[in-house]
């Protein structure tokens, strides 16, 4: 079966890359390890930080994605909520080390929600074979990029003097840095189903 074949015709999901990767089983504490290391990952990556501005380049995002697409949709949407959760509860696990409800509720708030739902649509286009195919993967990691700043425009929108100002402050600085966090992604995951999982 081609991958073609995989993304549009079969209805039976992929097995997540990341029961690959961490083949520990398909238990309940299986699941729980994994999420826990998906939130290790993510705040890990989010501590890559450069202030430019009510919202900084983090490398928050390309963890985010990296889980929906290595998850898959279940697991990777309970780990990007279990990662927003324990952040919210005083561990130091978003950008720069902050923590606490504030965060939540602060400039970043909408892209830390668009997060759960981005880490869903690139885990559910994941469950599909998406991420075995380079072209494919851009695609899945460009619209969960989309819903990422959807949110957080929406969001920080309503902080900002203006719509410019929003599109200044929470877009264009990141345009460039977003293209370049994908075109990784995209080449990365359809070269580790390469060397870890079985050929379709």
């Amino acid at each position: 079966m081609t991958t073609h074949n995989i993304t549009t015709q079969s209805v039976s999901l992929e097995k997540p890359l990341i029961n690959y990767l961490l083949p520990f089983g398909s238990s309940l504490i299986a699941s729980i390890l994994r999420l826990i290391l998906g939130v290790v990952f993510i705040a890990l990556l989010a501590q890559f930080r450069i202030e430019i501005g009510p919202v900084p380049i983090t490398g928050q995002t390309l963890g985010v994605l990296l889980i929906g697409a290595a998850y898959g949709l279940s697991l990777g949407t309970f780990t990007v909520v279990a990662y927003l959760i324990v952040g919210g509860l005083g561990l130091g696990v978003f950008a720069g080390g902050a923590s606490g409800w504030s965060v939540l509720q602060g400039a970043t708030g909408g892209y830390l929600a668009g997060f759960v739902v981005a880490a869903a649509l690139v885990g559910f286009l994941a469950n599909r074979g998406w991420n075995r195919n380079v072209v494919l993967t851009i695609i899945a990691m460009l619209l969960g990029n989309m819903v990422i700043y959807v949110f957080g425009l929406a969001w920080l929108n309503k902080i900002m003097p203006s719509f410019q100002a929003t599109l200044q402050a929470g877009l264009t600085p990141f345009i460039a840095g977003d293209l370049i966090k994908i075109a990784v992604a995209a080449l990365l995951l359809p070269l580790v189903w390469r060397f870890v999982a079985p050929k379709k």
